[in-house]
């Protein structure tokens, strides 16, 4: 039997806005209007009457056919269900949709301290989950590079941000103990560590399971929570079977309860459909949804009854079929990419070939073989001014570190570009790169 840590254990890790939150007084209570009997009149809930939708058709490709499609209507009571306010962690079916899915990706069941909350994408329950477990200056570690995207949610809150180098086989996991066992005994250790461990962004790394094991022990011993961030998950395109999960992997520990994992629905379904959904301890998904009865409510209850009808039309063996289409796609765009970068880019640049996700991290090699004199390892002004003349427009590498540190790493995405454009752009940063080099 699988044991978990026990509610008072996060009781060190909340924040202290998360514990000053109360219940919304009116959602609160929004469970006893099922009770058999009972007249209610709680709740400002528009009539239904009111609404003008009468039924929702969606049409999509079928996960065995893609050149068929498959209608799903959604009427009656599931329709009503989409058009008025919801559960604020989420719409019941899509959650227990979401619990069948988890068990059999991550081999994680129901009766192991964990639930879901829904959010409006996965950056949503992220940076509440962010805001339920760190105070203003605390202390936290980040792989590095890392994606830049969640530190403004760090920054806004005067984090210490402590980076933790990363390589093509995830975080290291040494240099992680040694910044944590020679942290001054004057100050808390960091209570979070974030990482995007499948297909990283920006670098495309895919951590070893190797890494993840020694990174779960860490916490462990250190007693720290991992915030796995994975949109990328089904986006894992390498040639080897797929690492288990942090949120599956913690199965080994004599306890779970210190992975708190994020899945999107941005990268398999639709990005705008913004559906998002956070996995992990009880007490840290009551204190994301105490956020969200505060900030937004709920999530859409029509994107999340779309997207419930979709999914339990297609079953989980058809899911499984549609993102392992979606892995081939990437796994071919990956591999147009790095043709040319190999054909123009050869001795330009250096970068590890990415397993997961959309994204080429490289090196930009900008000092010739046998130059003399200094040359600038720094990508960010290439990138910013002299590659944007040119007419390519990529990331500089600099925005994904924590400190700001100058780099000659570029990132670049692979997901939109047709072959011929992918070669233009990189027959463009060739001549970027051979200008710097004066040649």
């Amino acid at each position: 039997m699988v044991q978990s840590l026990p509610s008072e254990f996060y009781a060190d890790f909340l924040s202290t806005a998360a514990k000053a939150r109360k219940p919304n007084p009116i959602r609160g209570l929004y469970p006893l209007e099922a009770r058999p009997g009972v007249i209610s009149l709680l709740a400002g809930k528009p009539n239904a009457a009111t609404f003008p939708l009468t039924s929702v058709l969606i049409k999509a490709r079928s996960p065995t056919d893609p050149e068929q499609e498959v209608t799903t209507e959604i009427t009656g009571k599931a329709l009503a269900e989409g058009l008025q306010y919801g559960p604020t962690a989420g719409h019941p079916g899509l959650i227990e949709w979401t619990h069948g899915l988890q068990k059999r990706e991550h081999g994680r069941g129901k009766g192991e301290g964990w639930r879901i909350s829904v959010g409006s994408g996965s950056q949503d329950v992220i940076h509440k989950a962010i805001l339920a477990l760190v105070n203003p200056g605390d202390a936290v570690l980040v792989e590095s590079p890392v994606y830049a995207g969640i530190l403004p949610t760090f920054e806004s809150l005067g984090c210490e941000i402590i980076p933790v180098p990363t390589d093509s086989q995830g975080i290291n996991a040494a240099s992680l103990r040694s910044t944590l066992a020679n942290w001054p005994t004057t100050k808390p250790r960091p209570k979070v560590l974030y990482t995007v461990p499948y297909g990283g962004n920006p670098t495309g790394m895919t951590a070893s399971k190797e890494r993840r094991q020694e990174v779960l022990a860490l916490a462990l011993e250190y007693n720290f929570l991992i915030l796995e961030d994975d949109p990328y998950y089904y986006l894992y395109f390498g040639s080897a079977a797929r690492p288990p999960s942090y949120f599956s992997l913690e199965l080994e520990l004599p306890e779970v309860g210190r992975v708190v994992r994020f899945d999107s629905l941005s990268k398999i379904l639709s990005s705008g459909i913004r559906i998002g959904f956070a996995c992990g301890p009880e007490a840290i998904m009551t204190a994301i949804d105490l956020h969200t009865a505060l900030a937004n409510l709920q999530t859409s209850s029509l994107t999340q009854t779309i997207a419930h009808a979709l999914l339990e039309s297609w079953g989980y063996d058809n899911f499984k079929l549609h993102t392992h289409a979606v892995s081939e796609f990437y796994k071919g765009k990956r591999d147009v990419f790095e043709r040319y970068m190999k054909q123009y880019l050869d001795g330009l640049a250096e970068w590890d070939t990415p397993e997961a996700g959309m994204f080429f991290w490289f090196k930009l090699l900008l000092r010739a073989p046998g130059a003399e004199g200094d040359v600038e390892e720094d990508s960010e002004n290439l990138i910013r001014t002299t590659a944007l003349e040119k007419g390519v427009l990529a990331l500089p590498g600099t925005v994904f570190l924590p400190d700001g540190a100058k780099t000659a790493y570029v990132r670049a995405a692979f997901s939109l570009l047709d072959e011929s454009d992918v070669e233009e752009a990189i027959k463009r940063l060739r001549d970027v790169v051979l200008e710097a080099r004066g040649t």
